[in-house]
């Protein structure tokens, strides 16, 4: 698994770079933000409180507007892990599963404990964050998945049942490793699913999300990045859910003008594989961001991991710049997405001179210990 050699990152392909990994996370943030308020309610529900055109503005979820769920959590410890995988290479070791499964367990750690473990040397910086220690009705599947150290595999999945979208929600950071080859990104999806999600249409529906977000963080289409998506899935055994709604999706963009039941009927009951094709659909007719999160949004689906999805795609698509500057303005944690956006960036393109196996800057490794 190679990462970008340093010659490819000039100026402008760093800052075009940065701008999609920032638009990445933010993007997917603020469409859990905007879903959450309203997540599994009916379109007639939601158009009682938020009016008849449904929720056009962020709305009070947990005591705030703005507000993230467990879906943004874990993504930003999906970031935390990746960073780590690369520092932890220098040392010989190289198997970012492991790395990303000790983020995700540091992510369970929030979820039982009152705050921040000073004891715990090798925690980072992401995890003293006192904001991600917040319970957001962290779904089952996630508990379990991660309530004890074994880590699920392909071979040995956790939760063998869990089709939920909750895997799929967190894996737009797989995309964003650019100087990896598709595949690759798409296999490191899977595996890290599965330490919760052992479905196999949810981890191939979280691979088939990684390797679409890393088409377009490469500067490819939406429609090419999902046939590029399309292709690689067919090579994988039990495909056929994921493709089928990827095809749905697709399919969905001729039939007239958008609307509620068309998202919900995509949706479905909320499996990863409709999750996913809601989310593509959403990205594929969108004006603009606020179009299509607003539509991922006012569906009587599964709203929040919907629109955590479309949110991570039109941010890869478009960068930061293109998201709502106002909803950006009440986003919890937005100070703490946007300086793990900016190290994963550096990371990305610069790691060689924060760290090489002869030695490495000492606030990197504060910040991203290797460990043991």
């Amino acid at each position: 698994m190679s990462t970008t050699s340093g010659a490819v990152w000039g100026r402008a392909e760093q800052q075009d770079f940065r701008s999609r990994v920032r638009g990445t996370l933010l993007g997917a943030a603020v469409g859990d933000a905007l879903g959450v308020p309203v997540d599994g309610l009916g379109i007639e529900e939601i158009r009682q409180v938020h009016g008849p055109e449904g929720v056009a503005d962020l709305a009070p979820a947990y005591g705030r507007r703005g507000a993230v769920t467990h879906h943004t959590q874990l993504t930003l410890f999906t970031v935390d892990g990746l960073i780590r995988a690369q520092v932890r290479r220098d040392t010989g070791a190289w198997h970012p599963p492991t790395d990303l499964h000790r983020a995700y367990l540091r992510w369970a750690a929030t979820q039982r404990d009152w705050g921040p473990d000073l004891r715990r040397k090798d925690d980072g910086w992401l995890a003293r964050e006192e904001w991600l220690y917040a319970r957001r009705d962290p779904t089952r599947a996630l508990l379990m998945g991660l309530g004890d150290e074994r880590m699920g595999t392909l071979d040995d999945p956790k939760n063998p049942a869990a089709d939920g979208p909750e895997a799929v929600a967190r894996s737009a950071p797989f995309g964003l490793l650019v100087g990896w080859e598709p595949q690759l990104v798409a296999q490191l999806a899977v595996e890290c699913a599965a330490q919760t999600h052992g479905h196999p249409t949810a981890y191939l529906a979280a691979g088939a999300y990684a390797v679409t977000v890393h088409a377009l963080a490469r500067g490819e289409s939406l429609d090419g990045a999902v046939q590029r998506t399309l292709a690689l899935l067919a090579a994988r055994p039990g495909h056929e859910p994921v493709s089928e709604a990827l095809q749905h999706a697709l399919g969905a963009v001729r039939q007239g003008l958008p609307g509620p039941g068309r998202v919900e009927e995509l949706v479905g009951s909320g499996a990863a594989p409709g999750v996913l094709s809601g989310a593509v659909y959403c990205a594929l007719v969108a004006q603009d961001v606020r179009h299509g999160l607003r539509l991922a949004v006012n569906q009587g689906g599964a709203s929040a991991p919907t629109a955590t999805l479309t949110g991570g795609l039109l941010g890869a698509l478009h960068g930061e710049t293109a998201l709502p500057p106002a909803w950006l303005a009440e986003l919890e944690g937005r100070p703490t997405i946007l300086e793990l956006a900016d190290d994963f960036a550096m990371e990305m393109t610069q790691g060689p001179a924060l760290h090489n196996p002869a030695g490495a800057s000492p606030g990197w490794l504060a910040r991203y210990p290797r460990g043991n």
